[in-house]
């Protein structure tokens, strides 16, 4: 690993983290718990269409693991890999398709990260019921995934050709 790479994801990382609290600080305007704007995942997508699924991968487990260190619980940290592995998944098949623009794939990566969650949330709780949640989380993961994924789209398009 190159100094170059190894400077480019401490960067990232720090960012991520640093989206992490600011994301842990701001006021959920909606009566649903657990709906985040999921701004930490402005730096995974740049990390995704720049780097590579790999990088992203690699980028998105540690911000997992530090950002459920510093700002969670083990149970946090649980879910929110559960839901980063299964968006990532999601998100690097449509960034292979290349038929998808980053708003679509963001799409995809909010809903399936909510899908994550719920399936941890019912074996871990052993509550089936919790399946019935998953639609107000899609929404939820859709509207998210636009925010973000316009964003991201804009850094992408602004900072692929300095990497």
């Amino acid at each position: 690993m190159t100094t170059k790479r190894i400077a480019r994801y401490g960067l990232l990382i720090a960012l991520a983290l640093i989206l992490s609290y600011v994301e842990s600080l701001l006021p959920v305007f909606v009566a649903v718990p657990g709906v985040k704007m999921g701004l930490p995942n402005i730096v995974i997508m740049f990390a995704l269409y720049s780097l590579g699924v790999k990088d992203a991968a690699i980028i998105s487990l540690i911000r997992v693991v530090l950002a459920g260190a510093l700002f969670g619980s083990v149970f946090s940290m649980l879910y929110s890999a559960a839901g980063a592995v299964l968006s990532l998944a999601v998100m690097a098949v449509l960034l292979k398709t290349k038929r998808f623009s980053p708003v679509g794939v963001s799409v995809a990566g909010g809903v399936a990260h909510n899908a994550g969650q719920i399936i941890v949330a019912i074996l871990v709780t052993e509550t089936a019921q919790l399946i019935y949640y998953l639609p107000v989380l899609c929404i939820s993961g859709i509207a998210a995934g636009v925010l973000i994924g316009v964003v991201s789209g804009i850094i992408i398009n602004r900072l692929q050709k300095q990497i």
